[in-house]
């Protein structure tokens, strides 16, 4: 046998997973999402919110949910769904991972949408998982995309989706 190690072949990957399972691909009929999040950074943290009725007119702090920084303000929805860890009241769940993209693409001046950021509002919004697919368009499109390319799981008790979003860049508002 011959080994030949070839130094310039040699790649270093950080790349997460998504794993989605049909109703029709497991044998009692339900809908599952996972995925690995391939950071050594990431320790697992359990987050929760509440269902809410909000007064007329109030307003929404974004928050970037890797650095926690402030974005901006959005309008508050009338009532909002009770959230724990990745998964809201009505069974619609989401999945995350990043990979990457063409960077030009990540810049995008005055927008207060990160990957977290749609996640947890849509997951606070939707009631199934195709209202939480519109719900995040509908914000990247309102409120611009700041993050770069991310992959999202997206399940309910009958459906399971796989959202690729990628900026638009500096010129254009929002997302593909």
């Amino acid at each position: 046998m011959l080994f030949v190690f070839a130094p310039g072949f040699y790649f270093h990957s950080i790349a997460c997973t998504n794993f989605l399972i049909t109703k029709g691909a497991s044998v009692d009929g339900s809908v599952m999402i996972t995925y690995s999040a391939d950071s050594h950074v990431l320790y697992g943290e359990l987050y929760y919110w509440p269902s809410r009725d909000w007064p007329e007119g109030s307003m929404m702090d974004v928050i970037e949910w890797d650095t926690g920084k402030p974005m901006g303000k959005i309008p508050q929805v009338k009532h909002t769904y009770s959230v724990v860890g990745n998964m809201n009241e009505h069974q619609v769940a989401i999945g995350e991972t990043t990979y990457g993209g063409r960077s030009e693409l990540a810049s995008q001046p005055g927008a207060i949408m990160d990957y977290g950021s749609l996640i947890y509002i849509g997951l606070q919004r939707a009631r199934t998982a195709r209202e939480l697919i519109k719900i995040i368009g509908d914000l990247m499109a309102e409120y611009g995309y700041a993050s770069s390319g991310e992959s999202l799981s997206i399940s309910d008790p009958n459906e399971v989706w796989i959202m690729e979003i990628i900026g638009k860049g500096k010129d254009e508002k929002g997302a593909v």
